[in-house]
């Protein structure tokens, strides 16, 4: 059984952000003084009398806004409630009860949840705001708690309330074993459209308007290939483009998002093909050791002959040349063309990653490597190397020890790294190779 939720629902900038990341002890939600700023669900953990729990924070509930980003809003909201267990319905006592409050509330108790009003911008210690008692008029079973999200205070007092809601605590509730997938690239690429192609759902708000997605939010699927967790990221934009603080912080988010994953998902839009751009997404990924997929998005629109394929194959390598490991899938989000392999590639390049390789192989394949193509030398003295280990996976690291590191040069560095991919395969992922010299008085390793 999966750990109790608990949507934090309400109009907009009332303080979900704020209240969600002092719960979950961290800033993964915006927090704006911009209505709208969030605009999907986005999913955190925090702990409580000794139970996990996941908290979910939503986008603002505007009941009669026409904005189709607002509409599609409330639309997450209505989700995160269908699957919640226990519902805080935050309003902010500085505006009073107002008629949208009484709409949200109306909107609540027709879910049949449970309910724990509260009410936020409390602020003021050792005394109750005379504005707070309007909230008892929205007639829910439980008193309004007075909190402040910004100070903290009444938040244990919360989250006691929403405790006596939560459902019987299942002993054997799972260990996280979950592939974590980054969805990346630029804004207006397809990620959101591909997740929710992946979900079956609306998990994600989709739209035409660039930047849509300000947030990293989680999605799980389980299927025959393992058990995934989706995290849609804010499209990267080019630094000189990022004005406003909103995006700056999209763009922090989507990094946050690469160092959370396991595996990444590089979409690129085939109309567009490799950009600049893509260059510095999948850098990201890269200097990040991230096992990669680079997905061709928008395929159906592209007009194709025998070549095709070959043709643009040869682009995306060229211009990533960094990233060869990585394998290439041609999709349609919109369509569902291919979307069905993504599943299978993600689990492929995942173990990839995590691949160990024992001392004496590696030593096998050095000594036949050195052997057919000798190392360089320099001024009359040649490199030696000694042997090879693994150090870690994930990525996979190999620790050299030679002679003389200088000597090491690049080229041959690549040579073996090449040596080991043909051998072991690696495909997916990027290997480091960590270059130690053992002088006489060096370490053993």
């Amino acid at each position: 059984m999966s750990k109790p939720r608990i949507a934090i629902v309400g109009r907009p900038n009332v303080g979900k952000s704020t209240l969600f990341n002092r719960l979950i002890g961290e800033r993964r939600s915006i927090v704006e003084d911009t209505p709208g700023v969030t605009r999907d669900r986005i999913y955190g953990e925090t702990e409580w009398r000794g139970r996990k729990l996941t908290l979910i924070d939503t986008g603002g509930i505007e009941p009669k806004s026409d904005d189709v980003i607002l509409k599609q809003m409330k639309r997450q909201a209505e989700i995160a409630i269908e699957s919640a267990d226990v519902i805080v319905f935050l309003c902010d006592v500085q505006s009073g009860l107002t008629p949208d409050d009484r709409e949200v509330a109306m909107l609540l108790k027709r879910s049949g949840k449970p309910i724990v009003p509260a009410v936020n911008k409390c602020d003021s210690t050792g005394k109750t705001p005379l504005a707070y008692y309007e909230f008892y008029e929205l007639g829910f079973d439980t008193d309004p708690v007075a909190v402040s999200s910004v100070h903290g205070t009444g938040t244990g007092d919360l989250l006691d309330a929403v405790w006596e809601f939560l459902p019987p605590e299942d002993a054997a509730e799972e260990d996280d074993d979950r592939i974590k997938v980054a969805v990346i690239g630029k804004p207006n690429a397809g990620k959101s459209s591909l997740i929710n192609r992946l979900v079956g759902s609306d998990r994600l708000i989709v739209s035409d308007i660039a930047g849509t997605t300000r947030d990293a939010v989680d999605s799980d699927i389980d299927n025959e290939y393992g058990k995934f967790t989706f995290i849609d990221t804010a499209g990267i934009r080019r630094q000189s483009k990022i004005n406003d603080k909103i995006e700056k912080y999209s763009v922090l988010r989507a990094n946050m998002a690469v160092e959370r994953a396991d595996v990444c998902l590089l979409m690129i839009d085939a109309g567009e093909g490799v950009t600049e751009q893509d260059e510095r997404i999948a850098g990201i990924a890269h200097e990040a050791g991230k096992a990669v997929v680079i997905l061709v998005n928008k395929w159906d629109t592209v007009e194709k002959d025998n070549t095709t394929v070959n043709r643009f194959t040869e682009e995306v390598y060229t211009a990533l040349s960094y990233m060869q490991y990585a394998p290439l899938l041609f999709i349609s989000a919109k369509t569902g063309q291919r979307v069905a392999q993504i599943f299978e590639h993600i689990a492929y390049v995942y173990n990839q990653s995590r691949m160990r390789v024992s001392t004496g192989m590696l030593n096998d394949v050095l000594g036949d490597a050195t052997t057919r193509v000798q190392p360089p030398s320099d001024k009359g003295r040649r490199l030696k190397i000694y042997y090879m280990t693994q150090a870690q996976v994930a990525p996979p690291t190999f620790v050299i020890f030679c002679n003389s590191a200088p000597l090491f040069h690049f080229s041959y560095q690549r040579y073996i790294e090449n040596c080991l991919r043909s051998t072991f395969g690696f495909r997916g992922t990027p290997i480091r190779l960590i270059i130690r010299e053992r002088g006489e008085d060096a370490p053993d390793a």
